[in-house]
């Protein structure tokens, strides 16, 4: 079901009191998007209204075995995003391990990242079962790309075909890592369970205790290995950005220049860390968007993302790959 804007009631009687409706039809959805152009940008001439005074975006959502469907508004980040959903659903913010859009399946190509699109309809995938694996670390690369749902809770995002984790049938994409050789990494960030597993010595023994998505019994199909994110989040024009700082914003989809330059620092984040995260290769893209070297951008980068100590080399050839798609050479 298409997602669109909907102007905030003036008389609060006639609002919905639950916030679960089993089907709902959302009329008037150019109206709507031109009503929000008009509360963004304002009247030529005048300034744009106080934030008070402007539409609410109104997403839907589900869970993604099966619900009714569920509005959820006021949001600012993916944190606040789980807890409304929660909220909608009368579960624990702790049970969502991720959300697709506009797909109730386990596709990574579907992904909830930084950025949804103004008509995306949002599926939750909660906590199902849990297992416990025993994998021999055979080679020095285990084949597995991990990512985070941004709100403390790592999964894995891509199998590699004919890896040492490929041949363990019972993980799959999708599933959380919830501790390796016995500790929790519950809160921990992408890049330091991909580090954690990359580290772990070659020719030795460790242990999974994974959590797999709900699924409802039509659902299970054989394993995907995932794929890779290409940056487009939906065929809209605008999207709603998610900040871990700052208010959520309305944006323009990325331009041609900016798609081919997440596309290859994605590629970039995988080679040299194990992971694949198309909101952090945007935030690093836009970062060195208009820096005049690989010195302005390195400090630029440090100031957005200090956290992740990059290694000088990658951020060198992130450099690089900016530079290559502004010439037009990717």
């Amino acid at each position: 079901m298409p997602l669109g804007l909907r102007g905030r009631k003036k008389n609060k009687t006639k609002e919905v009191s639950s916030k679960l409706v089993e089907s709902e039809e959302v009329a008037n959805r150019t109206a709507g998007s031109s009503a929000a152009k008009a509360n963004d940008t304002g009247v030529a001439g005048l300034p744009p209204p106080p934030v008070s005074l402007r539409p609410k975006l109104v997403f839907h959502t589900q869970l993604a075995h099966g619900s009714p469907t569920g509005r959820i508004e006021g949001f600012t980040n993916v944190k606040e995003l789980y807890a409304k959903i929660a909220e909608a659903f009368q579960i624990t913010p702790e049970e969502i391990l991720f959300c697709t859009l506009n797909t109730h399946k386990i596709d990574m190509d579907k992904l909830l990242g930084g950025q949804i699109g103004l008509e995306d309809f949002i599926f939750a995938h909660i906590k199902g079962s849990k297992k416990e694996v025993e994998v021999l670390k055979s080679d020095d690369a285990l084949g597995l790309t991990i990512t985070d749902n941004g709100a403390g809770v790592a999964f894995i995002k891509r199998i590699k075909e004919d890896s040492v984790i490929d041949k363990v049938k019972v993980i799959n994409v999708g599933d959380h890592v919830e501790s390796i050789n016995g500790k929790i990494i519950v809160g921990s960030r992408h890049y330091e369970v991909a580090k954690m597993l990359k580290e772990l010595e070659k020719g030795q023994a460790f242990t999974l205790k994974l959590i797999e998505p709900l699924k409802a019994f039509e659902m299970i199909e054989p394993r995907s290995r995932g794929g890779k994110t290409e940056g487009k989040i939906s065929t809209g024009r605008e999207t709603l950005r998610l900040r871990s700082k700052g208010p959520a914003t309305v944006e323009e989809m990325p331009n041609a220049f900016e798609e081919k330059a997440i596309k290859k620092v994605d590629d970039l984040l995988e080679s040299y860390m194990g992971i694949r995260d198309i909101e952090l290769a945007a935030t690093m893209v836009e970062a060195g968007r208009d820096k005049k070297n690989p010195d302005e951008f390195a400090v630029a980068l440090d100031e957005a993302l200090g956290d992740f100590a990059f290694p000088d080399e990658f951020v060198f050839d992130v450099w690089g790959a900016i530079g290559d798609a502004k010439q037009g050479r990717l």
